[in-house]
């Protein structure tokens, strides 16, 4: 026998610090770029500059408070049946009052207001479908390369996205989107989402032509110069990214802020970033959601269960949707649909929710065990 000691395994905890910090990172440069987009705004229509950082810096606190909790809760416990749809039916029923005592915001039926407390539901059935989803298909793994199961789980998922849809078509193709490619993951056969790809583009094509407006929608991306009414928000997006050259005019130094680009705080605020950074800190910002989204990779790949994984891609399809749709709209690659973009745009229940997700990810980063040998 050899006299050599046997070397023995400890397990260590992990987390994911290099996420954590990269979300600081973001809700910091945002905060920063929302005050430099908004003061002008906030200062004519409130009588104070800083009335939407304040409100961004409020809706932080209570999202990283949610993250948080989420990130302590064992992220199995979403996983029980009765939880995930318990979620889900919470976050079904909350859409379907929007279209019935719903309240009216800049000309939109997307909000509840509950007393004092005015919020988005269709932010919370994100997380929702994410939770329910990731439960669902990791007690099926084998079953979903047929296409039969495919479409049962669209089945499922469908009330929910043709709620959302009736008061907000852009949330309802991301949700819709995340359950795609949630689903895309977990299939060993991609070939059953080319079909899905020619029904969507069909199902497109019908939902644009039976309404005039959307077709006028569609002529004013084409060819916005000659839809200036339409299309001003976009023509004035597209000045101020052109406007900042490489490295741009100076932060604080933005002039299409000044009343040009509508909600330049939302979904426009990546045009006053080129406008003030230049192409340089256009590009910087993108680098920081590649590598969001390469943490996100990470953690799913080394999950210690399909559920946690699946959870972690129900995150980072919704967070790589709304940064590519958001960054299509303002370069006018694709029509206006309204998208924010994540961790700078300002918003309440959005940010809240993201915070929320950024929870999740984190406890699933929480039950990775590395093992080390012991000497």
């Amino acid at each position: 026998m050899s006299d050599r000691p046997i070397k023995k395994e400890r397990t260590t905890k992990y987390f994911d610090y290099s996420l954590l910090f990269l979300v600081i990172f973001l809700l910091g440069f945002g905060l920063v770029m929302l005050y430099s987009v908004s003061a002008y705004e906030a200062q004519s229509e409130f009588g104070d500059a800083t009335y939407y950082l304040r409100h961004q810096a409020r809706n932080i606190a209570i999202g990283l408070v949610f993250m948080a909790i989420a990130s302590q809760i064992p992220y199995q416990f979403w996983k029980k049946i009765w939880v995930s749809r318990f979620v889900y039916a919470v976050s079904f029923l909350l859409c379907a009052a929007v279209i019935v005592v719903g309240s009216d915001a800049n000309g939109s039926q997307r909000w509840l207001k509950i007393g004092p407390i005015q919020f988005q539901p269709s932010e919370i059935a994100k997380v929702a479908v994410i939770i329910y989803l990731a439960a669902v298909l990791s007690r099926m793994p084998k079953q979903i390369k047929d296409f039969k199961s495919i479409l049962k789980i669209l089945i499922r998922v469908a009330p929910i996205i043709a709620v959302i849809a009736y008061s907000n078509l852009s949330t309802a193709i991301i949700v819709a989107g995340i359950c795609v490619l949630m689903m895309f993951v977990a299939s060993p056969k991609y070939s059953h989402f080319l079909v899905l790809a020619v029904l969507v583009v069909a199902m497109g094509a019908v939902f644009i032509l039976t309404q005039s407006y959307r077709s006028d929608r569609i002529l004013a991306w084409l060819h916005p110069e000659d839809y200036p009414d339409e299309a001003y928000q976009t023509l004035q997006g597209l000045y101020a990214i052109g406007s900042g050259g490489l490295f741009g005019k100076g932060l604080g130094a933005s002039i299409q802020k000044l009343g040009y680009v509508p909600e330049a705080q939302n979904d426009f605020i990546f045009t006053i970033i080129c406008e003030e950074l230049g192409l340089f800190g256009g590009i910087c910002v993108i680098l920081l959601f590649v590598l969001l989204i390469w943490r996100f990779m990470v953690i799913a790949n080394n999950a210690a269960d399909l559920f946690g994984a699946m959870l972690v891609v129900g995150v980072l399809s919704h967070i790589s949707l709304q940064v590519v749709l958001n960054l299509a709209v303002v370069t006018n690659s694709m029509p206006n649909t309204g998208v924010i973009l994540p961790f700078i745009s300002y918003g309440g229940t959005s940010m809240i929710f993201l915070l929320t997700e950024m929870g999740l990810v984190l406890s699933v980063s929480r039950g990775i065990r590395l093992d080390e040998p012991m000497e």
